[in-house]
């Protein structure tokens, strides 16, 4: 297991963010290093920023590892996630199973009092690739947010606070409903509430790729009864 707390990771000595490591700093030794080595080295860089949330965007976690490793060369989003799963597995062994079983049982009980709004699990409690700063992500749809949050209330979940959010998406602007709730375990939940008029539209995921398809109550309900720990992730 690796010790995250110390300064030296990956081979190379942490150093002051303006600096390169030993090894990258002249050319020639840069030179000698195959592409798809010095890939690896900045995903693994910045999956340990994502990790450890220092953090929080894919985008500036890669561009910030390759100024820190010295080179410009950048990662794609889906190298940089396995990096990320694999020191969330070596870090967080069986309890990270434990978790994930944990969340997924919540996210069902969340997704059964909000079965009228057409809820769906995403991210990383979907996927199966959480690791100790995730939450349970949850995409609901309603022309009235206030119906989703009374349905909350009534279930008895805690609701932190609620904002409105705007994203653009593929050159078309959105709005959403984010409702975040404090669960009795420490997780925290994000419950976004859609336009109705997105339903069943497909969308690309920005990290891996693939089509996010989530898993909706019954889909979920019997994932825990058959494979309760099944990942989704592309091959």
């Amino acid at each position: 297991m690796w010790a995250l707390e110390s300064q030296n990771f990956f081979s190379h000595q942490r150093l002051p963010h303006n600096s390169t490591t030993p090894s990258l700093q002249n050319g020639r030794a840069l030179k000698e290093i195959p592409p798809t080595r010095l890939r690896k080295k900045v995903a693994k860089e910045a999956a340990f920023l994502l990790y450890t949330s220092q953090e929080k965007e894919y985008k500036q976690a890669k561009k910030r590892a390759a100024q820190t490793l010295g080179v410009h060369v950048l990662p794609s989003n889906i190298e940089v996630a396995g990096e990320l799963d694999k020191i969330a597995e070596e870090n967080e062994g069986l309890s990270r199973q434990e978790r994930l079983l944990q969340m997924r049982r919540e996210a069902l009980d969340i997704m059964e009092t909000l079965k009228d709004f057409y809820p769906k699990l995403v991210g990383s409690v979907w996927r199966g690739t959480i690791h100790k700063s995730s939450d349970i992500d949850i995409t609901t749809f309603s022309h009235n947010p206030e119906d989703v949050c009374t349905r909350l209330q009534r279930g008895n979940f805690k609701i932190a606070k609620t904002e409105w959010r705007s994203v653009t998406k593929q050159g078309e602007k959105e709005t959403s409903f984010h409702i975040h709730i404090s669960l009795p375990s420490d997780n925290e939940v994000e419950v976004v509430v859609r336009n109705p008029e997105k339903m069943g539209k497909h969308e690309r995921c920005e990290i891996y790729g693939d089509t996010v398809k989530g898993l909706g109550y019954s889909q979920l309900k019997r994932i825990l009864k058959e494979k309760p720990l099944q990942k989704f992730v592309p091959r």
